[in-house]
């Protein structure tokens, strides 16, 4: 239960360390984190791996890009592991044209992850203020060229898209987060002064909670038709449903506690060998909070 950067840990490495705050908001949570990442069981089990980044609006120049500049736009920057990739795997880390050529070539590594556009403005996240408003059908037409170009490619016929976004729960939901394990013991390390839990204990103050309901959808001649999944999970059985897939093992007791996520898939009877024709997402509207267009 806690912010975007600690819960993209979590779906990288299944965990944040004790982390609640991005990386050097105090002197509590500077360093780097030393958990392994998925990327470094791929790597050390030999399965190919690769990281696509959208670098428009990131400020840096190419291309060439510079891969360090680019680094930052990801979430595998706070990790030592994550660090090293620029100087010691730059074969593995890519621009988003690189994905669509890789689409059409039949060179998608065997795991890849895009990391999202928000520097370019194609997020997905609603404005909380009419007076900036955020134009969130950009992201989600660039959510829908990303997954249609895999369905129209050669790469189709073997692939499963986890599409997952940073949109917690919303006003709408009405279910709490869920009771689970914590991943490695490790308490929140970095509260602030006046946060809730800085005066206070008990489960909602340590790492043995889901976060906030986020939407998920499960993209893949695999998928079952028409199928909604009523097990309890969180994030980390992504990885679950790698470490699975490719006989790895689990990296910390969070992601080997979740489901694996092979009830969402018929692989005796593939459903979408031929694949849908999602309608043209609308760019031209607008979203208001406070009156209808």
């Amino acid at each position: 239960m806690s912010r975007t950067g600690a819960n993209r840990e979590y779906v990288i490495a299944a965990t944040s360390q004790g982390r609640v705050y991005p990386n050097g908001t105090d002197a509590n949570d500077s360093s780097l984190l030393t958990a392994s990442m998925i990327f470094q069981e791929l790597q050390n089990a030999g399965i190919t791996w690769k990281i696509y980044v959208n670098p428009e609006g990131s400020g840096c120049s190419g291309p060439p890009y510079d891969l360090t500049c680019l680094l930052k736009q990801t979430y595998v920057q706070p990790f030592v592991f994550g660090q090293s990739i620029p100087a010691k795997y730059p074969q593995n880390f890519a621009t988003m044209s690189q994905y669509f050529t890789d689409l059409q070539n039949g060179t998608l590594p065997q795991v890849a992850i895009i990391e999202p556009a928000t520097a370019a403005g194609l997020d997905e996240h609603a404005s909380s203020n009419d007076a900036m408003p955020t134009n969130v059908q950009l992201g989600a037409n660039y959510a829908a060229s990303i997954i249609n170009a895999l369905m129209q490619s050669p790469s189709w016929k073997d692939s499963v898209v986890i599409f997952t976004y940073d949109e917690f729960g919303g006003l709408y939901d009405h279910v709490a987060p869920r009771p689970t394990v914590s991943p490695d013991g490790i308490q929140p390390i970095d509260l602030l002064p006046g946060d809730v839990c800085s005066n206070a204990t008990g489960p909602i103050c340590d790492f043995t909670y889901t976060g906030y309901r986020v939407p998920l959808l499960v993209i893949s001649p695999f998928t079952k038709r028409n199928y909604v999944s009523h097990t309890i999970a969180d994030t980390t059985a992504i990885l679950k449903l790698i470490e699975t897939r490719f006989n790895l093992p689990t990296l910390t007791e969070r992601d080997a506690a979740q489901p694996d996520m092979t009830e969402f898939f018929d692989f005796n009877n593939p459903p979408w060998l031929t694949p849908p024709t999602p309608p043209m997402q609308n760019t031209n509207g607008a979203c208001y909070m406070d009156h209808l267009p």
